[in-house]
C-alpha cells in the first residue's frame, strides 16, 4: 500500500471519529422526548448520591447493594430489586428516593445529600423508558449512526455534511455559500499542513479548480492528495499527538532546562507520514524497546514515556520526584490509548470508569518496572565521517611499513621493541581481581558480571551505599585499585549513574571505607588517573576519598564515557580475611558508581 492510501485510510478513521463527534454533538442536551441516558443522565445522579455506601469501594460501602453495576442495579435480593425496568412501583431505588419516611428515604438525612426533583424525575423517566444500562463507552464497538432526515440534502457532499445540515436546521440555520476559489484553497492548505499556500500555488490550482468558472471536484480531489503526501501534513497532524504525549523540549520544574527530546518528535511525523497502523502506532511507543531486534526507531518510539517532567533542583529527592513520573505515565497512558481517567484512582477506586484502586497500583508497578537508559541516535553525517576516517586510516597503515626507521643505521626495531616490553613489565603490578560474595545497596540494584566486573541498575538515591564482602585470599596487600568503567547502558556511557544536567555519566564517590575482620584499616594515600569537578572552584581528587569528610569526594566530570582508576595505599600490608568495603556516594544528588571493578596487589611499585 502506498504512503498516500496508508495516509487516506488514516483520514477514514478521523471521518468516522467526526461522525461520531457531531453525532453527540447533535443530542447533547436532554429534552422532554428524548430517552434517558444511563451514562450521560443518571450515573452521575447515583455517582454524586448513592455510591460512597453502594458504589465499588470496598472498604467505604456498608451494605452489599450495589448501585454501580447492573447486576447490583437490576438482581434481587429476596423480594427487594433496586432497579425493575419499566415499573416504577416494583423499583425499591425509586420507592426510597420518594419517600417521606427518614429511616427509608434514600439518601438518609444524616448523609447531607438531597435529591433534587429534577433528579428524581430523571431517575423516574430513566426506569419508566425500561432503564437501559451502559457500560463505559471506551469499552463498547464503536457504532455508526444512522445518517439523519434532512430538507434539500442535495448541499451535502458526504455524510458528515448531513449531520452538520441537520443540526443547522433544527437551529433555523442555512449553510454558508461555497467560499470563493482562493479563500476556498487557502482552508484546505490551512486544515490539512497547518501552512497557507504560496501565491503561486495557489495560481496554479485556482486555475485548475476552477477552470471555465466551473468547479472541478477531480482536481480538488488532487490537491488535497498531494496535501496529504506532504512531508508537512505529518508536521501539522502530529501537534495533537505530541499534546497527548506532553511533549516538551525542556525539563519542566525549576530549571527547566533543554533535553533532546526532538527525535521522539520527528519519529512521530515520520509515523504519520508514512501511514503507519495504528496498532504498530502503539506497539512502538508502549514498548518498542522489547520487541525482537528492535531497530534504533523503535527504541526511539518509547521517549512517549520519557517526555514526563523531570525536577533538577538541588534539594529534592530523587524517588519522590520518580514516584510523580510515574503517576504521570499511569494517567498518560489510560487517557491517551485507554479513554479512561486513570488518575482518579490513585487515591480511591474510581467513581465513573471501571478501574481499582488495587488496579492502579498494579499499572503503576508495571510502568515503574523501568530502567531510563539514554539512546544513540543514527546520524548519517557522522556515519559518513567515521567511513571516510576508516578509509584515511587504511591508507595510513598501507604507508606505513615505508616509513619505519629502519633503515637508519645502529637502529634495530625488535631490539627496541623488546626493551620498551621489558620496561613495562617491570612497572607493571601484580593486580588479582578480588569479587564480593555478598552485596548490599540502599536502593541500586547491584549484579556481578564477568570478569570480576559490578554492574548497578535501578533508581538510586541522593545518597547511595554500597557495601560488599570479600573472602580475600591473599596477604600483605599493599594496594587496592578501583576501576571506573565505562558502558553503554549508563547514562553518557557512565562510569556514573548520574542523570542530573551537566553531571550525566559522572558520579561523586565521597568515602572510601574498609574493615578486615571488624578492624578497620587506615589509608595513608590515595591517587587517580583522572579528577575533575563540576564545579570549577571546588577541588576533587582520590585523596578526598579518604578524608573522613562525606562533603569530598572524587568525581570524573568531562571524562564521561572513559575508564578512570584510583589506587588506595594502606598504611600497612592488609592480612587475608574477610573484609567489609563500604563506598559511600552522593552529595547533594544521585550519583553512584554504574559499573566498577575491584583489584589488590601485594608488591611495592608505585601506584
Amino acid at each position: 500500500m502506498s504512503s498516500l492510501e496508508n495516509k487516506s485510510e488514516a483520514m477514514n478513521h478521523f471521518t468516522t471519529c467526526t461522525i461520531i463527534w457531531v453525532a453527540i454533538i447533535t443530542t447533547g442536551t436532554a429534552g422532554a422526548a428524548e430517552p434517558v441516558s444511563f451514562t450521560r443522565d443518571v450515573r452521575p445522579i447515583l455517582s454524586n448520591n448513592c455510591y460512597t455506601c453502594h458504589g465499588p469501594d470496598d472498604a467505604a460501602r456498608i451494605t452489599d447493594v450495589r448501585l454501580d453495576t447492573s447486576e447490583g442495579l437490576f438482581s434481587r435480593d429476596g423480594e427487594i430489586t433496586p432497579v425493575v425496568p419499566h415499573q416504577l412501583k416494583a423499583s425499591e431505588l425509586y420507592r426510597r428516593i420518594t419517600s417521606n419516611d427518614d429511616d427509608e428515604r434514600m439518601p438518609p438525612p444524616d448523609s447531607h445529600k438531597t435529591l433534587s426533583e429534577t433528579e428524581k424525575e430523571t431517575l423516574r423517566r430513566w426506569i419508566k423508558q425500561g432503564a437501559r444500562w451502559e457500560p463505559h463507552w471506551s469499552f463498547g464497538p464503536i457504532a455508526r449512526p444512522s445518517l439523519p432526515r434532512v430538507k434539500n440534502s442535495d448541499w451535502a457532499n458526504n455524510e458528515i455534511d448531513l449531520f452538520i445540515l441537520a443540526h443547522q436546521q433544527r437551529q433555523r440555520l442555512t449553510p454558508s455559500p461555497r467560499a470563493e476559489g482562493y479563500t476556498l484553497i487557502r482552508r484546505l492548505y490551512l486544515d490539512l499542513v497547518g501552512l497557507p499556500p504560496t501565491p503561486e500555488d495557489a495560481d496554479r490550482w485556482h486555475d485548475d479548480i476552477f477552470k471555465d468558472n466551473e468547479f472541478d471536484t477531480n482536481a480538488y480531489d488532487r490537491l488535497v492528495d498531494e496535501l496529504i503526501a506532504s512531508d508537512q501534513y505529518g508536521e501539522r497532524w502530529a501537534r495533537h499527538w505530541l499534546d497527548l504525549a506532553r511533549y516538551a523540549d525542556t525539563n519542566g520544574y525549576e530549571k527547566d532546562r533543554d533535553r533532546p527530546m526532538w527525535p521522539f518528535r520527528d519519529w512521530v511525523i515520520q509515523a504519520i507520514n508514512d501511514g503507519t497502523p495504528f496498532d504498530q502506532f502503539t506497539i512502538e511507543q508502549v514498548a518498542g524497546d522489547m520487541l525482537e531486534n528492535a531497530t534504533a526507531s523503535q527504541r526511539i518510539a518509547t521517549g512517549f514515556h520519557r517526555n514526563t517532567m523531570l525536577n533538577e533542583e538541588g534539594g529534592i529527592d530523587p524517588l519522590e520526584f520518580r514516584f510523580y513520573a510515574m503517576t504521570d505515565r499511569v494517567s498518560t497512558t489510560g487517557t491517551t490509548w485507554l479513554g479512561l481517567t486513570t488518575g482518579c484512582a490513585q487515591c480511591h477506586t474510581h467513581k465513573f470508569d471501571p478501574i481499582s484502586h488495587r488496579q492502579y497500583y498494579e499499572l503503576m508497578a508495571l510502568m515503574d518496572n523501568t530502567d531510563e537508559p539514554e539512546l544513540d541516535v543514527p546520524d548519517a553525517s557522522i556515519d559518513q565521517q567515521v567511513s571516510a576516517n576508516r578509509a584515511r586510516a587504511a591508507v595510513l597503515l598501507a604507508e606505513l611499513p615505508g616509513k619505519w626507521p629502519g633503515d637508519k643505521p645502529g637502529f634495530d626495531m625488535d631490539e627496541r621493541f623488546h626493551q620498551w616490553l621489558s620496561a613495562e613489565r617491570d612497572r607493571a603490578r601484580n593486580w588479582t581481581t578480588i569479587t564480593p560474595h555478598r552485596m548490599t545497596t540502599n536502593l541500586p540494584l547491584l549484579q556481578l558480571e564477568t570478569e570480576g566486573i559490578l554492574f548497578a541498575s535501578g533508581d538510586s538515591s541522593k545518597h547511595d551505599i554500597y557495601e560488599l564482602e570479600f573472602n580475600v585470599t591473599r596477604s600483605g596487600v599493599t594496594a587496592l585499585r578501583l576501576e571506573a568503567l565505562p558502558d553503554a547502558r549508563l547514562p553518557s556511557r557512565g562510569p556514573g549513574m548520574t542523570n542530573y544536567e551537566g553531571t550525566i555519566g559522572d558520579f561523586f564517590l565521597s568515602e572510601f571505607l574498609l574493615w578486615k575482620d571488624g578492624s578497620h584499616v587506615a589509608f595513608k594515600e590515595a591517587v587517580h588517573s583522572y579528577a575533575k569537578n563540576r564545579y570549577g572552584n571546588k577541588e576533587t581528587s582520590a585523596r578526598l576519598m579518604i578524608d573522613g569528610d562525606i562533603q569530598t569526594g572524587w568525581s570524573v566530570h568531562q571524562g564521561q564515557g572513559q575508564r578512570h582508576v584510583a589506587v588506595m595505599v594502606p598504611e600497612k600490608p592488609i592480612a587475608a580475611g574477610t573484609w567489609k568495603l563500604v563506598m559511600h556516594f552522593g552529595r547533594h544528588f544521585s550519583s553512584s558508581l554504574g559499573k566498577f571493578r575491584l583489584s589488590v596487589a601485594t608488591d611495592n611499585k608505585p601506584a
